[in-house]
């Protein structure tokens, strides 16, 4: 891969960062369905099967931002969020004049106990929950994939939503 353009990015967020690479915040939002956890998963603009993710913001902290994403993308409404990122994987961030940019994604979990009818990317997203199983083999993305079958194997039981 030829050098990586990260001209576009001017957050003061970004000039810590390895210019290979740049760095957004996941949520990974998971329930207790009948056959065991569920992931909702939202359609990426490119039409892939994602977590919920973005840019880290200035005036929140990631875990803030996590939350944010989770609300405007999927309509989570409710949910205990981890204290600190899950893990995290790298992805290619991708544009339409052809650049493809390596990002690392920070993922924190959520367990949700609400989530709305109409929420901010309601008309620009279709979310879909699936068992946690399936979700891994119906997402294109490679390191989402690979995190969500490292998860699988060591994730903590989801809390009960009382």
């Amino acid at each position: 891969m030829s050098s990586v353009d990260t001209s576009y990015w001017t957050g003061p967020k970004g000039l810590d960062l390895d210019p290979a690479a740049i760095s957004q915040v996941g949520a990974l939002c998971l329930r207790d369905g009948a056959a065991g956890p569920e992931v909702l998963f939202v359609k990426s603009s490119r039409g892939r099967w994602i977590i919920p993710k973005g840019w880290p913001e200035d005036h929140l902290t990631d875990r803030e931002t996590a939350r944010a994403e989770a609300w405007e993308e999927a309509g989570v409404r409710k949910g205990k969020i981890s204290k600190t990122p899950v893990g995290g994987y790298m992805t290619e961030k991708r544009y339409d004049d052809g650049r493809r940019i390596p990002c690392h994604v920070s993922v924190y979990r959520i367990d949700v106990r609400k989530t709305a009818r109409t929420y901010p990317e309601a008309g620009m997203r279709r979310r879909k929950w699936l068992p946690l199983s399936k979700a891994i083999k119906k997402t294109k993305d490679r390191g989402l994939r690979a995190f969500l079958k490292a998860y699988l194997d060591q994730a903590e039981p989801l809390k009960s939503a009382a």
